[in-house]
């Protein structure tokens, strides 16, 4: 049973193996094939866009001459003849006057034939587009060759129709260029106008064939100008893999296709050869499940003479995990498996003998033996985390599990102990980092963004703290004067480089002290003084006050030219009956301070007592 479950498995392993092979060896055929395809499409492409574009900076340079002259026909016959040696792809340079009739030609004789009409003549005499058209592939009257014709409008200075330049381009001249790639018989390259027109194609000459209802014009240049897919060739019917890329300057695209059958046909070779391999490997599954046969009826044979040595090593088997270790009840190695070479570098047969404490980092000695020594019985198993010592003395943080193992057939009782140890470095350094990554997020949560004080949840929180342990407690608001019209003046950057010197000011002023300073909200701070009376609070808002001042930071809109702060000033006293009254008693003296001119501190008892002796002469 068992050699028949291992003659399946390892047949499946095979047999999966090569399926995996084939699937991946196709896949990478057809990713290999779509690179070369797509990059010989854009290169194609490159190319015939600078053909186009020869022609068309050309034929601008002759457009923008004729608008304004009118050169003799022998000259100008002859600059075209000049230009067309310099341009080899370009048969022939013509220019049509109003009428159709020829004005200029770059050949020998001018032709005499009126090309009135000819469909981009009529295109251009009704439209006043001045860019290059590709006209359809048309049998030239001149060669009788099929030609792709690129026109352009020729304008007077005003504006009216003056006839049309015209270049034309041998459609074989494509069709020559293509066919010195080696694509295969089948293979096929094809230069197409945005409109679905056949330009140009090799091996066959199937110019002007409309190719607008195919999958490439209905679906693919909708989706991206450059691609690969697989379809039908519009041209033989074949399967074939296709790339495109449709040229961003001129409306034209060049097309490659390949044959599917061209594009797998070394993957069709190279599975022949897997499948042969594939062969040997089961026939040789199959010799070796039958000497395994034989080696299982030897083994049932030698079983009791092994039985000693089985039952060892089933005790370690049933506790393996990463290194198992054997200690006697005085924390001597008495078995260390070999896996401790991987994990520590250390060597383990000269571990035998040698006390486990040797191992262990002398801070981490206590909580091992308090471990060790909470072992009662065969039942009860421990774990700790700390440090050892590799091969090369560098620090490793491990875990280890162990319990007693009492052997029955020992007739003394000896008290072993088998652990299981494991490197827990990685997961030490991630809890490392995970902690300090939660103490910094704790201290984004209550810390200002812009200017590093604490937010208005962590001043919020301290002032109830402060309000509910402090029976003498002192607020300072602040507020920056003028601040909208420094930061319009200034831009938004200025201002918040504002704020945060303001903060800086304000963060120095209660560094090492019980105080908090925080940001209120846009351009307003706050002070929190725990344990201070309002004469002291009112001396540490004079002195912030002249530090900001002191920062002599330009202000147009302020009265002298700098930037300046209001303070007011809330202490508790009997009235107070909760925070929110003692930041509104704050509030209305920074009011007040803005009110009399701003820059300057105002305390709110100074208002109560201004209050009382008006209402006191009023009495009066």
């Amino acid at each position: 049973m068992i050699v028949a479950v291992f003659v399946l498995a390892m047949s499946a392993c095979v047999l999966g193996l090569i399926l995996w092979k084939t699937i991946d060896a196709r896949r990478n055929a057809l990713l290999q094939s779509e690179v070369d395809i797509r990059n010989l499409a854009h290169s194609l492409q490159e190319q015939v866009s600078h053909t186009f574009q020869a022609a068309d900076v050309a034929m601008t340079g002759m457009v923008d001459l004729l608008k304004y002259q009118n050169p003799r026909p022998e000259r100008f016959n002859q600059f075209l003849a000049n230009t067309i040696k310099s341009l080899p792809q370009i048969r022939e340079f013509g220019v049509l006057d109003a009428t159709g009739e020829w004005r200029y030609s770059s050949l020998p004789k001018t032709p005499l034939h009126n090309n009135y009409d000819r469909s981009y003549f009529t295109f251009h005499r009704e439209n006043d587009d001045p860019g290059l058209r590709i006209n359809d592939p048309l049998q030239s009257r001149l060669t009788s060759q099929m030609t792709v014709l690129l026109t352009r409008r020729l304008n007077d200075q005003d504006g009216s129709f003056k006839g049309v330049v015209v270049a034309a381009i041998a459609s074989d001249y494509f069709s020559e260029a293509f066919k010195n790639f080696d694509l295969g018989e089948q293979a096929g390259i094809s230069l197409l106008r945005n409109d679905g027109i056949v330009l140009a194609h090799w091996p066959s000459l199937d110019i002007g064939k409309d190719l607008s209802g195919t999958q490439l014009f209905q679906n693919k240049l909708k989706e991206t100008r450059s691609g690969y897919y697989r379809v039908a060739s519009p041209f033989d019917g074949l399967t074939k893999y296709i790339g495109y890329d449709q040229s961003t300057t001129y409306p034209v695209i060049v097309t490659v296709a390949v044959p599917e059958q061209q594009v797998l046909a070394d993957w069709r070779k190279h599975l022949r050869s897997d499948i042969a391999v594939a062969a040997v490997l089961l026939c040789s599954v199959i010799l070796l499940a039958t000497l395994l046969s034989t080696q299982f009826r030897f083994r049932l044979n030698m079983e009791k003479a092994l039985r000693e040595r089985e039952s060892r090593y089933r005790l370690l088997a049933d506790n393996i995990a990463d290194v198992v270790i054997l200690l006697d009840r005085a924390g001597n190695f008495l078995y260390v498996s070999h896996s401790v070479e991987f994990v520590l570098g250390l060597d383990p047969a000269a571990l035998i003998g040698r006390s486990c404490f040797e191992l262990v980092h002398p801070d981490d000695i206590p909580a091992v033996r308090a471990a060790n020594a909470k072992l009662t019985g065969s039942s009860t198993m421990q774990s700790i985390v700390f440090r050892t010592y590799r091969d090369d003395r560098s620090t490793a943080w491990v875990e280890i599990n162990f319990k007693h193992a009492e052997r029955a057939e020992d007739s003394d009782g000896r008290i072993e102990i088998v652990g299981v140890l494991r490197d827990v470095t990685p997961r030490k350094i991630m809890q490392d980092e995970l902690t300090a990554l939660n103490t910094r997020l704790a201290e984004l949560a209550t810390t200002d963004g812009l200017t590093g004080l604490a937010n208005r949840r962590t001043l919020d929180s301290f002032l109830s703290r402060a309000f509910a342990q402090d029976d003498r407690l002192a607020v300072l608001l602040i507020d920056i004067d003028h601040f909208k019209g420094y930061n319009d003046s200034m831009g938004h950057q200025a201002g918040d480089g504002c704020l945060k010197r303001v903060a800086a000011v304000l963060a120095d002023a209660t560094i090492n002290t019980s105080a908090l300073a925080a940001r209120y909200g846009g351009e307003e701070f706050a002070i929190i003084l725990p344990g201070t009376a309002e004469a002291d609070a009112v001396t540490v808002a004079e002195a912030v006050r002249l530090r900001v001042r002191a920062l002599e930071i330009a202000n147009s809109g302020a009265a002298r030219g700098y930037l300046s702060i209001s303070i007011g000033v809330a202490s508790r006293h009997a009235r107070t009956t909760n925070e929110a009254t003692l930041l509104g008693e704050a509030d209305l003296a920074l009011y007040e301070a803005k009110r009399r001119g701003r820059n300057c501190v105002v305390a709110y008892a100074a208002l109560e007592q201004d209050d009382f002796s008006t209402g006191f002469q009023q009495q009066g």
